[in-house]
């Protein structure tokens, strides 16, 4: 049985990973993907709002795969099977048996946070993997109360938040949860501190980068706080813990009263209400918190694994989570061509008046979610960019710079333009900020300019201006942003260039 048992563990691991490759064609690269896939060209010990980790992840997939979309999307959907591998480990690890093992492999799968994350290159999915990991490693402590776990938990934490900062608080959460449980013996002991050094020392070499670039972090919270987190609603957010586990939120549920009924791991649900209130309070996002989903599954699969004994009861349940699953897969994964996932969000709405997830950060309604219309118009953009750059003759190359005004169409010149031979942009946004030229040498002569719309500064520069195209998918978040082509300057481009380095703030 236990043979069985870890043969359809691995096998729904297994699909995880092939269900979120055979999508990746069905749209183009995230405006996110293009971005983080980018800084990969730089690595670097920090980035302008993240931390390194995904640079060197992305650093990796490059020299190994090149730049395609299975380049990008290979490394998160790796994770999204070693997911369901860990959490079935630690489903054994709360003294959970084969049903419940295969119970939680399920959910895994199925759970729609889940579904979204492994399917885009970013620090969100290895943050899900990694608050797991840790989780799974304070279950060992508690079992064992071992020392060397809570050293692992120091290593894996450092790891951590060289991907995102956030951990801290899941850190925090864990070191009130014990304080306020029987755990509180391990402030006693050298092994908790020793491990917090740990992670000091894995995090330095980003604190000491953050140090030298004058805390870039600290600009990025503020203007995520201004304009985006200002706006977030506290009822939609705990709506949303429900919805981003959706099939599965019953056994979130029941995690979580299993844990609180535990002596042993009571520490676990006061982690997870911890770092519920704090994200509430601090008005985050809905998605912070989704780092505590699975090991509060875990925990829901023990407890129906004792609750229920009847064989058709249990066979029932992972039946019903797939079945309730299904009809809203495409909300999690682009299970549709770009065509078949307008008509079904069409559908959606005309036949259950639902408009779930096309509601855009500014308010607006779209034929898309949003997270699915930045996963086009990327390669219309490159290739019309492509246009541009074979108009300029071959000697005057070297005289020639493309602009790129938001990281999205950065990160496509950078990302999808190596098939093309474009040479990188310049970009005022995100990371590219640190990389652009101070001068050029020799002058420009020409520049291939990306924006919705055309600058008065650019249009007194150049004589010489022609529209190329332009992104014309209505689906398209960038749908309208068009390619000029400047020539012939009136005056030297480096004055020019000074004027506007003089004048540009480092937007972080």
């Amino acid at each position: 049985m236990r043979d069985r048992k870890n043969w359809v563990v691995y096998g729904l691991a297994f699909f995880n990973i092939a269900i979120h490759l055979y999508v990746i064609n069905n749209l183009e690269y995230h405006r996110d993907e293009l971005l983080y896939f980018s800084l990969g060209t730089h690595p670097d010990l920090g980035y302008a709002t993240v931390p390194p980790l995904i640079g060197w992840i992305a650093a990796i997939m490059q020299k190994l795969f090149g730049f395609s979309l299975f380049a990008v999307k290979l490394f998160p959907a790796l994770l999204g099977g070693a997911l369901v591998v860990l959490a079935a480990r630690i489903t054994q690890e709360l003294k959970g048996g084969a049903y419940a093992q295969i119970l939680t492999a399920v959910a895994i799968v199925c759970m729609p946070v889940g579904l979204r994350a492994f399917h885009l290159f970013q620090p969100v999915p290895m943050e899900l993997f990694l608050w797991t990991l840790i989780l799974f490693y304070t279950l060992r402590y508690a079992n064992t109360e071992k020392p060397k776990y809570l050293l692992i938990v120091g290593f894996v934490t450092g790891i951590a938040l060289l991907n995102k900062y956030l951990v801290a608080l899941l850190i925090l959460a864990l070191l009130v949860a014990l304080a306020l449980t029987a755990h509180r013996r391990v402030f006693k002991g050298k092994s908790l501190y020793y491990a917090m050094l740990i992670a000091f020392l894995v995090f330095l070499p980003n604190l000491v980068w953050q140090y030298s670039h004058d805390f870039p972090v600290i600009g990025h919270m503020n203007a995520l706080n201004e304009n985006q987190l200002v706006y977030v609603d506290r009822f939609s957010f705990l709506a949303d813990q429900l919805l981003m586990t959706f099939s599965v939120c019953f056994l979130l549920i029941i995690g979580i009263v299993h844990f609180l009924r535990s002596t042993k791991y009571r520490y676990v649900a006061y982690t997870a209400i911890v770092v519920v209130l704090v994200l509430l309070a601090l008005r985050g996002k809905s998605y912070y918190t989704m780092g505590v989903f699975p090991v509060l599954i875990c925990g829901g699969c023990v407890a129906m694994e004792k609750w229920i004994s009847n064989r058709w009861v249990r066979y029932a349940i992972p039946v019903v989570i797939v079945m309730i699953t299904l009809p809203a897969l495409p909300i999690g994964l682009p299970i549709y061509s770009e065509e078949g996932l307008v008509r079904y969000f069409q559908d959606l709405e005309e036949e259950h008046g639902i408009d779930i997830g096309r509601r855009f950060e500014d308010g607006t309604i779209h034929s898309l979610p949003q997270d699915y219309a930045d996963q086009l118009g990327w390669e219309e953009l490159t290739k019309v960019t492509k246009k541009a750059y074979d108009q300029i003759p071959e000697k005057d190359l070297s005289k020639a710079v493309i602009y790129a005004s938001n990281y999205g169409q950065a990160g496509a010149i950078t990302v999808i333009g190596k098939k093309y031979e474009l040479p990188e942009p310049v970009c005022f946004h995100e990371s590219f900020y640190y990389w652009f030229p101070k001068q050029f040498d020799p002058d420009i002569e020409y520049l291939i300019y990306i924006n919705d719309e055309l600058g008065e500064n650019v249009a007194y520069l150049f004589q010489d201006i022609e529209l190329i195209g332009s992104i014309s998918n209505p689906n398209a978040r960038e749908f309208g942003t068009a390619v000029y082509l400047c020539k012939s300057p009136r005056s030297s481009f480096n004055d020019f260039w000074a004027q506007v380095l003089e004048s540009v703030e480092d937007p972080f």
